[in-house]
């Protein structure tokens, strides 16, 4: 079978049509160039936000917990090796699925400061014996 070549209408030179579009014939090449008048009028694309509407208001909620929890409780309750003594953290006793039943409950905060955060994680076998972390 052989093809019909046809004047196109976006560089109006005689090749395979590729695409009728609106009445007007387009090539392979115009009609990938093409931009139809639809997609002028196509809305933006709204991005998902990172967090949602509820989360953030506890997240604010928590802000304002955490912030008067720190001045009540300044000093570090853990105190290992190379403790600053001064609490700069929360640390949540209860990890993963049920951190967030527990996310705004201060008897299961703990005030201490970076080091001993940070070695709380580290030494999760020695954390458990001690119950900072449940």
């Amino acid at each position: 079978m052989q093809t019909k070549l046809k004047e196109c209408d976006g560089c109006e030179k005689m090749t395979v049509i590729w695409k009728n579009h609106e009445g007007n014939r387009y090539c392979k090449y115009c009609w990938s160039c093409h931009k139809s008048k639809k997609s002028k009028l196509q809305k933006p694309k709204v991005s998902i936000p990172r967090v949602s509407s509820k989360r953030k208001k506890k997240d604010a909620e928590y802000l304002k917990l955490r912030e008067r929890y720190l001045k009540d409780n300044s000093l570090c309750k853990v105190k290992v090796n190379g403790c600053s003594q001064l609490a700069t953290d929360i640390h949540h006793t209860y990890a993963g699925s049920n951190r967030e039943v527990y996310y705004l409950i201060q008897s299961t905060w703990i005030p201490v400061c970076r080091n001993c955060h940070n070695w709380i994680h580290d030494n999760p076998k020695e954390s458990r014996i001690m119950k900072y972390l449940k």
